[in-house]
């Protein structure tokens, strides 16, 4: 029996209040040596155990919760965990990679500065502006974008854009026959004012052209094209393709922001066929927009080495002169740079990496005359397209701007949207889908594509390169091509 005189250090100290290489409060007090009644009492212990035995359960309730996570961490598992990353080279779980699964840490938004005009058109205007578009539907749609702001920079009153007849495109609608004429002036009230109808004393006159699109470098409307505005009080052009907007006034970007992103709406019958475009295809689905027609390759001037002797037959016919296929170091490096369009196959491919199932519904947001599509199908086999859903009668009584305008609308409204090559329409969709808070919205990487390539990578190999490719640019927000003063990044 230990006697008064012996000095026993209490164990809550000498193992740390009780809590020691795994040992409870608990384990320590009950192998305590017994003291005798001489020594009980507060003034036999010293002044570190007093305060550990009047703070104990700080102690002892941390332990109980750390033992058994500790206990987890340390031991070897009997089975594989819950969360594991794949050793280099090895394709991780279907189930952890499917790319719209990812957190991401940036998005882009629609910036509200721009949402009420922060400085209303001027009441005296210069003169009457009308702008010419070009090109297909989507083309059209950025030139009359680029035109808004340009209107409200030379503070001139607009007059409905024309749409001009376009042989290569095989089309010859107006504006009125596809966007709303009323939605578009009520829409950009207070940002610029736009006219259905000229003055009597104009109306009867054709407009000053202005030649804007041969314009190099910086190309400046205030000093070339008002003083021609001020003279002939209508005048009409087509915007310069190369032009700085960031350097426009607030009330010019706002102005070109507005009239892009929320003044254009269908009108009411061609939304009312978008529609029922729209509902008759299977939910939820992904609304694809593949490129890959012959003059669309014959342009890129990449060589393509694996297509059917059709489909090479079809691009030689639509280079023309000038379009020489690259050769050699030029066209390695053109390659490398992302400028030629992904296949059908190779599309597959990458939408596997990403670990699209392959039993997706999936919307081909394309226009005639898709080269090896079979290379896609074979894959991907539940297609949906508009020839395959409308009556043949309502599909080729459609102008070409109508059918694209189909497209437009299906891909702002899908579940998902992805696009193989970035174009006109492409960056319209992004746009819109952003303005909607649809963030499902992925363009794939050509230039990732063929540097991977050109570094030998195949099979699993590539498809585990393209999926990181694809992650870091989805969860970072990147790849949209947004106008930065329409739209703003938000950290997640």
């Amino acid at each position: 029996m230990w006697g008064p005189h012996v000095v026993w250090e209490d164990p809550l100290v000498l193992l740390g209040c009780g809590v020691s290489r795994g040992i409870s409060s608990s384990h320590a007090v009950r192998n305590r040596p017994i003291r005798s009644s001489a020594s009980a009492g507060p003034a036999a212990m010293s002044p570190a155990a007093v305060w550990c035995a009047q703070h104990r359960l700080r102690f002892l309730l941390p332990a109980l919760f750390l033992a058994p996570v500790l206990y987890f961490l340390l031991s070897p598992p009997s089975s594989p965990p819950f969360f594991s990353l794949p050793s280099s080279g090895e394709m991780p779980p279907s189930g952890s990679r499917v790319i719209w699964a990812q957190r991401r840490l940036a998005e882009w938004r629609p910036c509200g500065w721009w949402r009420t005009a922060p400085m209303p058109a001027p009441t005296t205007r210069n003169g009457y502006i009308r702008i010419d578009c070009y090109g297909g539907l989507n083309q059209l749609r950025r030139d009359l974008c680029d035109g808004i702001g340009v209107a409200r920079l030379l503070n001139a009153t607009m007059v409905l854009p024309k749409f001009e007849v376009a042989a290569y495109w095989n089309e010859s609608s107006g504006f009125a026959d596809v966007f709303d004429v009323d939605y578009f002036i009520e829409q950009t009230r207070g940002y610029v004012e736009v006219v259905k109808d000229l003055p009597v004393e104009i109306a009867s006159k054709e407009p000053f052209k202005v030649d804007c699109s041969k314009r190099k470098g910086h190309f400046d409307y205030v000093e070339t094209v008002l003083p021609a505005l001020l003279e002939h009080q209508y005048i009409s052009l087509t915007p310069a393709m190369n032009q700085r907007r960031d350097r426009n006034p607030s009330y010019a970007k706002a102005s070109y922001c507005q009239g892009c992103y929320s003044a254009l709406r269908l009108n009411r019958n061609v939304e009312s066929k978008a529609v029922e475009l729209l509902q008759a295809i299977p939910k939820p689905f992904l609304s694809l927009h593949l490129r890959f027609e012959p003059d669309m390759v014959a342009f890129s001037r990449c060589a393509y080495t694996s297509l059917s002797s059709k489909s090479l037959d079809s691009i030689e016919a639509a280079r023309g002169e000038g379009r020489k296929v690259l050769t050699g170091d030029a066209a390695h490096l053109w390659r490398n740079r992302g400028k030629c369009p992904l296949t059908p196959s190779e599309t597959a491919f990458i939408l596997q990496a990403l670990r699209i199932p392959t039993n997706t519904n999936i919307y081909l947001a394309a226009g005639d005359g898709l080269m090896e599509l079979e290379g896609f199908t074979s894959v991907y086999k539940n297609i949906y397209t508009k020839s395959s859903l409308l009556t043949h009668e309502d599909f080729e009584k459609m102008h070409g701007n109508t059918k694209a305008a189909l497209d437009y609308y299906v891909s702002v409204n899908s579940d998902a949207y992805i696009a193989t090559f970035f174009g006109n329409m492409d960056k319209m969709v992004t746009a819109m889908r952003t303005m909607q808070g649809l963030q499902k919205t992925l363009v794939l990487s050509r230039r990732a594509f063929a540097n991977y390539t050109a570094s030998g990578l195949a099979g699993e190999q590539l498809a585990k390169a393209m999926w990181d490719a694809h992650r870091e640019e989805y969860i970072r927000g990147r790849g949209s091509a947004l106008p930065e003063h329409c739209f703003c990044e938000f950290k997640l």
